[in-house]
């Protein structure tokens, strides 16, 4: 495990490879980071009543951005509050890109496809009420997560997370995210572009995340699309908790469904605590 740091983002550096905090960029630079910024990149903004894509400078330029749902309020203002004080009260651990998590989740090494169950004990007793409230929408009725992640970021550190894809062999076709403590914007991005519109550069869509509002991702949104948080999205501190279903594989009638089925039985009992 690693070393906790404090609420105010003071720690020391977690990255590795290509990325960056502000931490580490005193030592290593900017590096990926500023060349990224010279790239050629079409920008559109999520309209959810409309479910579509909108150009930022050309309105008339849309295309219909299906696989995203915005639930508004999914929290009260006094739950978001009960929720970060227990949040803080366990071990924040260091991880890339400026950020802090904790894992309520099996052990797994993605390239080996393997899943480790003996630490796991379960999702926190707090998301037991949430994860009822989730059944409330038809698209989520079924939803069984079983792994959730909560994710600190704070812009003393230049928290971020990269553009990127879940893996799909363990993680099923829904990602649930509640956003908590502040507004930002989730980037969705697609570097080969939209030849079909005429856009041959990396299209990017904001989609606005509101404080206290829960986003699923589904479809290509979930599979085609990467997604990130830049860092100038993140202006106070955040906390998010994201919660993964199984895929296929490990549900009745896949390959795995025993292991499935142990990790449902242990992650729905909601005792769980970081590991």
């Amino acid at each position: 495990m690693m070393a906790p740091v404090s609420s105010d983002g003071a720690a020391s550096c977690a990255c590795k490879g290509i990325r960056r905090c502000l931490v580490c960029e005193k030592l290593k630079g900017k590096g990926q980071l500023e060349a990224n910024k010279t790239k050629v990149v079409h920008r559109f903004l999520y309209n959810p009543d409309a479910k579509l894509a909108v150009h930022q400078n050309a309105e008339s330029l849309s295309f219909p951005f299906p696989g995203v749902f915005l639930w508004e309020n999914f929290i009260s203002e006094e739950e978001e509050k009960e929720l970060i004080s227990r949040f803080d009260q366990d071990v924040w651990n260091e991880s890339q890109s400026g950020r802090r998590k904790q894992d309520f989740g099996p052990k797994v090494n993605f390239k080996k496809r393997k899943v480790r169950v003996a630490a796991f004990c379960g999702l926190p007793a707090l998301s037991q009420k949430l994860v009822l409230r989730m059944h409330q929408e038809p698209s989520l009725a079924d939803f069984q997560p079983v792994e959730q992640c909560n994710l600190d970021y704070h812009p003393q550190r230049g928290s971020a997370i990269d553009p990127h894809l879940d893996d799909s062999w363990l993680w099923g076709e829904r990602l649930v995210t509640i956003n908590m403590l502040s507004n930002t914007t989730l980037t969705m991005s697609l570097e080969e572009g939209l030849p079909e519109l005429g856009l041959a550069e990396e299209v990017q869509v904001a989609v606005h995340l509101p404080r206290r509002s829960l986003v699923v991702l589904y479809g290509k949104a979930r599979h085609k699309w990467k997604h990130a948080i830049h860092r100038e999205d993140v202006n106070e501190r955040r906390v998010c908790s994201t919660y993964r279903e199984l895929s296929e594989e490990f549900l009745p009638g896949g390959q795995q469904a025993e292991m499935g089925a142990q990790l449902l039985d242990i992650a729905l009992s909601f005792k769980g605590t970081p590991i």
